[in-house]
């Protein structure tokens, strides 16, 4: 017969496993509890019996005989020996029929199942018993009956019998109750992720709002299917706008290709035709080793160590590299940082990133105007500024700009894929760092905020 599913969960295993060791560590301390009790009640007898046996053959021959009657008189209740033979083993008096055979005369204490009981005491059961032999030749038995720790013994057992069984069975109702509940609760889980896996992401696992591991589990699953539902529509843009970029410069290659075919008649002409062909392939290419270069760094491919080195050197570089651009531009190009400030990077990485935005504002902006880069230090790290002089970008627009070809132009008037800054967004991301875009008034400035770093000299040792 099949057992429920609640029943062959792991939970269920856990309580019952859990049950199990909780009834072997009650019969463990019961166990020895009772061993303790016993243990101690069983050597105080046998210490009253030993000092009550030399106490007794101390004495002269006349008192001991009254010792042993006085014993055997004062025992209401029954539970004491005490008895006198002669070296031949006859009875002189108490109430014992004979020497027990098995009984050293060691003065010692011993257990003994049974006594030979006199005439006047039938109800002899387990004793502790002591022998030993006087002076005169005489043998000396005293005794205690220890039937009491026997009932004990067995009241104890049975108490562990009869609380252990219901306490297993308790143990395995509540693992049973506790794996149904989390049997339905994984229940609905999987038809929530059935309903995902069959296309509807808009659909989330259930939360209860009790921060227990299912809770925090099934959050966690939701960011993940939130950011899954950001990112679909992303790359459906992306292949969208990827076809887009790529088809203009190749119908544009095309249409040359052909009307080069036809209207070429000189050496010269084929020259040109074919320089404007692999120009338009460059521009393709550049579209496809963008994306390349950001897929690279975003799943942290990039082949590229982390090293300190100082981001004002860094800046301008970029600077030196880009002041002639500027100047062609009719452009000022100024450059300010701060020495002696380092962070630990991919020095190469971080180069195209301010490459790309200082590029970026030397494009949009007008002749006349202003492009300014710096490296400063704030309280919050280490930032690279990069401002201009601008139509700046519209606040709607600021939280789109550094998705994969969105651009401001929709007709794709100025040059450009749109992957610019995608790539600085990867290029900071990969590094932890965080980049933001403002207004400038006139014109935009982005910032590229670095973790805070230690000083150029100790970090480079």
């Amino acid at each position: 017969m099949r057992l429920p599913d609640y029943l062959r969960t792991s939970t269920f295993r856990l309580a019952v496993s859990f049950a199990v060791m909780f009834a072997i560590s009650v019969l463990l301390l019961f166990a020895f509890i009772y061993w303790q009790t016993a243990l101690y009640e069983t050597v105080r007898i046998d210490r009253f019996l030993v000092s009550d046996a030399a106490l007794i053959a101390r004495q002269p021959t006349q008192e001991v005989y009254r010792a042993v009657s006085l014993r055997n008189l004062g025992d209401l209740h029954r539970i004491t020996y005490a008895a006198l033979f002669d070296g031949e083993g006859r009875l002189l008096v108490g109430n014992l029929a004979a020497v027990p055979p098995e009984l050293s005369l060691d003065g010692r204490a011993h257990a003994l199942e049974w006594l030979p009981a006199s005439a006047n005491n039938l109800d002899v059961g387990a004793a502790r018993v002591v022998g030993r032999r006087l002076l005169s030749g005489d043998v000396l038995v005293v005794g205690r009956n220890v039937d009491a720790l026997v009932t004990l013994s067995n009241i104890v057992w049975r108490a562990l019998e009869l609380g252990v069984i219901p306490a297993l069975i308790l143990a395995i109702a509540a693992g049973a109750f506790v794996s149904w509940r989390a049997q339905q609760r994984v229940k609905t889980v999987h038809q929530a992720a059935e309903r995902i896996l069959f296309g509807d992401l808009r659909e989330r696992l259930p939360v209860r709002g009790t921060a227990d591991d299912f809770d925090r589990l099934s959050h966690s699953v939701n960011l993940m299917l939130d950011e899954i539902g950001r990112l679909i529509p992303s790359v459906k843009e992306a292949g969208t706008d990827i076809a887009h970029d790529l088809r203009a410069p190749l119908a544009r290659l095309r249409t040359r290709l052909e009307r080069g075919k036809e209207t070429a008649s000189s050496h010269d002409d084929l020259r040109d035709l074919a320089d404007s062909a692999v120009a338009e392939l460059d521009r393709a290419l550049a579209v496809i080793t963008t994306l390349l270069r950001i897929a690279e760094i975003e799943s942290g491919r990039a082949h590229a160590d982390a090293t300190p080195f100082e981001l004002g050197a860094l800046v301008e570089e970029v600077g030196q590299i880009y002041q002639p651009l500027a100047e062609d531009a009719g452009l000022v190009l100024d450059i300010s940082a701060e020495a002696k400030m380092a962070i630990t990077a991919h020095r190469d990485l971080m180069l195209e990133a301010i490459a790309n935005l200082a590029q970026n504002a030397i494009k949009f902006t007008p002749p006349g105007g202003h492009v300014r880069l710096a490296a400063l230090a704030t309280p919050e790290g280490p930032v690279v500024r990069v401002g201009d002089t601008g139509p700046g970008i519209p606040p709607a627009a600021r939280g789109r700009i550094f998705e994969r070809f969105y651009r401001l132009d929709p007709d794709h008037e100025q040059e450009g894929s749109g992957l610019g800054l995608s790539l600085v967004a990867a290029i900071t991301k990969f590094h932890g760092f965080a980049v933001t875009v403002d207004s400038a008034e006139p014109g935009s400035v982005f910032t590229i905020l670095c973790r805070p770093q230690e000083p150029l000299a100790a970090a480079s040792g």
